[in-house]
C-alpha cells in the first residue's frame, strides 16, 4: 500500500488528527500496569493465593509501584482486567465485585490505591458478557458508568466481546457519553476498531471522538513471535491508523511484557522502544513483586519513557525496511527526532546500520548531535550529513536514538515541518 521510493523520497501530507475526545485526560500516552497478559483468568484464591485475581493482588502491586519507584518513573494506573465481577448484579441492576477475592468491595480499594497517590483501573464489556463470560454492559452503560464514578474508578478498559459487531459503535459511543455524564474523571480505552477490522475499516474519527485510546489488534503474547505481528500489522496499516493519535487519543498496540518469560532482553528492549517512538500506551503486565533488575531498569528508562511522553505528540512509523531492518521514526519536540533501527535478522551476530542510511538523517545538514538511548546510553557527539559512522543492532534487538540539528536546515524541511508530514516507507 505504500509507494516504493528511495532513502531521501518524497513527504506527502499528513491530514490532521479528528478532535479528541474532550475529557481532558490522556493527554500524552497513559503509564501503568494491567493485569491479563501475566495473570489472566486465575480466580483460584485457595490454591494459589498470590496469583489470583482479589484485592490483594491490586494492593500489593500498588504497594511496589511506590515503594520501588515506578511511580516516580510516570507509571500511575494500577488496572483490573477480565473476571473480577459477581456473576449476577445486584438488586439493583449494579455490577459487584466478586465478594470472595474482592471482600471490602471496589470502592475500598480505589481508595487504597488512591492513598498511594495512584489510579484504578477497571474492565467491563460492550456487549452482553465480558470475553470471560461475566455480566457485561449492554443495556446497563449509564448504571455501569454510574456506579464506575461511585466507586472512585479512575480509567475503564471497555471490551467488545458477545455483542453484533454493527452494533459497536453505538455502543461505545453510548458508554463514552455516559462516562462523561457522571462527572467523574474516567479515562476511556476501548476495544472498539479491534472488532470492526474483520468485517471493514473503522471510523476512527468517530474513535478519537469517542476513546482516549483504542486497541486495533490482537491481544499480545509473551512470545518475539507476538511482537513481531504487532508491529508488522502497525506498519502496515500506518496510514490508517497514525493520523488517528494525539494528545487525549492514542493507537494502542497493547500491554508490555517486559520482565515475564517469553522474550530475550534485546526483545525487551525492542518492546520498549518501538512501544514508545509508536506513542503506545505503557501498560505494563508483568509482577512486578518479582522482576528482574535488567527488566526494571528497561522499563524505568528515563530516556525511553521521555520519548514515550514527548509533549509534541506525535506518533512515530516505520520509514524504512531494508535487509532485515526497519527503521521507525517519531517527530520529537524542539525539532529533535528520535528513531529506533531493528534488526528483524534472527540469526547471527550484530549487524552495522549507517547513521546516514536513517530516512530522517537529510534533516541533520549541516549536522545533527546524535543520543543513543538503547542498547547503552552514548553521546555520540555532533556527526555531520557525510558521515560514515554506523551503529550495531543485535538480532532481534533495537538501538534507540535521538537526532538533534545543530542549526536550521535552510535547504530542505524543517523538523517542526517534519511533525506535520508523513513519508513513504523506504523500501530497499
Amino acid at each position: 500500500m505504500w509507494g516504493v521510493v528511495c532513502v531521501f523520497g518524497f513527504v506527502v501530507v499528513m491530514s490532521h488528527a479528528a478532535e479528541a475526545l474532550d475529557n481532558g485526560l490522556a493527554l500524552k500516552p497513559t503509564m501503568g500496569w494491567l493485569h491479563w497478559e501475566r495473570f489472566m483468568c486465575n480466580t483460584d484464591c485457595d490454591r494459589d493465593p498470590d496469583n489470583c485475581i482479589s484485592e490483594r493482588l491490586y494492593m500489593q502491586m500498588a504497594d511496589v509501584m511506590v515503594k520501588e519507584g515506578w511511580k516516580d518513573a510516570g507509571y500511575e494506573y494500577v488496572c483490573i482486567d477480565d473476571c473480577w465481577p459477581s456473576h449476577q448484579r445486584d438488586a439493583q441492576g449494579r455490577l459487584q465485585a466478586d465478594p470472595n477475592r474482592f471482600p471490602g468491595g471496589i470502592k475500598k480499594l480505589a481508595d487504597y490505591v488512591h492513598s498511594k497517590g495512584l489510579k484504578l483501573g477497571i474492565y467491563a464489556d460492550v456487549g452482553k458478557k465480558t470475553c470471560a463470560g461475566y455480566p457485561g454492559s449492554f443495556g446497563y452503560y449509564e448504571t455501569d458508568a454510574q456506579t464506575f464514578a461511585d466507586w472512585g474508578v479512575d480509567l475503564l478498559k471497555y471490551d467488545g466481546c458477545y455483542l453484533d459487531w454493527q452494533l459497536l459503535g453505538e455502543g461505545y459511543i453510548n458508554m463514552s457519553k455516559a462516562l462523561n455524564k457522571t462527572g467523574k474523571s474516567i479515562l476511556y480505552s476501548c476495544e472498539w476498531p479491534l472488532y470492526e477490522w474483520p468485517f471493514h475499516q473503522p471510523n476512527y474519527t468517530a474513535i478519537r471522538e469517542t476513546c482516549n485510546h483504542w486497541r486495533n489488534f490482537a491481544d499480545v503474547y509473551d512470545s518475539w513471535s507476538s511482537i513481531k505481528t504487532i508491529l508488522d500489522w502497525s506498519a502496515d496499516h500506518q496510514d490508517i491508523i497514525v493520523p488517528a493519535a494525539g494528545p487525549g487519543g492514542w493507537n494502542d498496540p497493547d500491554m508490555l511484557v517486559i520482565g515475564n518469560f517469553g522474550l530475550s532482553h534485546d526483545q525487551q528492549e525492542s518492546q520498549m522502544a518501538l512501544w514508545a517512538i509508536m506513542a503506545a500506551p505503557l501498560l505494563m503486565s508483568n509482577d512486578l513483586r518479582d522482576i528482574c533488575p535488567r527488566s526494571k531498569e528497561l522499563l524505568q528508562n528515563k530516556h525511553i519513557i521521555a520519548i514515550s511522553q514527548d509533549p509534541l505528540g506525535k506518533q512515530g512509523y516505520r520509514t524504512a525496511k531494508m535487509d532485515s531492518f526497519e527503521v521507525w521514526e517519531r517527530p520529537l519536540s524542539e525539532k529533535r527526532l528520535a528513531v529506533a533501527i531493528l534488526n528483524k535478522q534472527e540469526i547471527g551476530g550484530p549487524r552495522g546500520y549507517l547513521l546516514a542510511a536513517i530516512p530522517g538523517w537529510k534533516f541533520c545538514n549541516p549536522k545533527c548531535s546524535v543520543i543513543q538511548i538503547l542498547p547503552q546510553y552514548k553521546d555520540m557527539g555532533v556527526q555531520p550529513i557525510q558521515s560514515d559512522i554506523m551503529v550495531h543492532v543485535n538480532p532481534s534487538g533495537t538501538t534507540l536514538l535521538t537526532l538533534t540539528p545543530t542549526s536550521s536546515n535552510t535547504t530542505g524541511l524543517h523538523w517542526q515541518d517534519m511533525s506535520n508530514k508523513r513519508k513513504h516507507t523506504t523500501v530497499l
